[in-house]
């Protein structure tokens, strides 16, 4: 028969708090009195739902339309383009509105040496590359130096 005395813990056995690095919380305040408080009342008690006749019956649905609640919609957007958290693309007139479509050589005598030249040769019934697709035309005007 075990003893009152195997039952209690060793002096190895000390129980301690875990130190902030190796808790799993998100917020560590270091405050040993934080704890967990419990809502007022239980959750859903109120609910349809929870009594036997309810649970046997169907509700109707225009009942269980007005208990929705919609989900909450974050802008998740910096408005800087359409990527979230990071720098992004600006939007902006500099990017220009025009898409330009197939593009083709450029057939007057350039300096080889400059950048490369090419011309708009039309959309060609939507058969254009996504690297072409994605080309827009800037106007050229004096506020972005062309």
């Amino acid at each position: 028969m075990t003893t009152f005395d195997d039952l209690t813990p060793d002096e190895s056995d000390d129980f301690q708090l875990l130190s902030p690095e190796e808790s799993l919380d998100d917020e560590v305040t270091g405050d040993t009195e934080d704890g967990y408080f419990p809502p007022d009342r239980p959750l859903g008690s109120t609910a349809w739902g929870i009594t036997w006749n309810e649970m046997r019956s169907r509700e109707d649905l225009s009942h269980r339309l007005a208990r929705e609640q919609p989900e909450p919609v974050q802008d998740e957007t910096d408005g800087l383009g359409d990527t979230s958290d990071t720098d992004g693309e600006l939007i902006d007139d500099q990017v220009g509105d025009a898409q330009a479509g197939q593009l083709v050589e450029w057939e007057a005598e350039i300096d080889s040496r400059s950048d490369y030249w090419a011309r708009d040769a039309g959309l060609d019934l939507g058969a254009v590359s996504a690297e072409e697709s994605a080309i827009h035309i800037v106007p050229d005007s004096p506020e972005y130096g062309n």
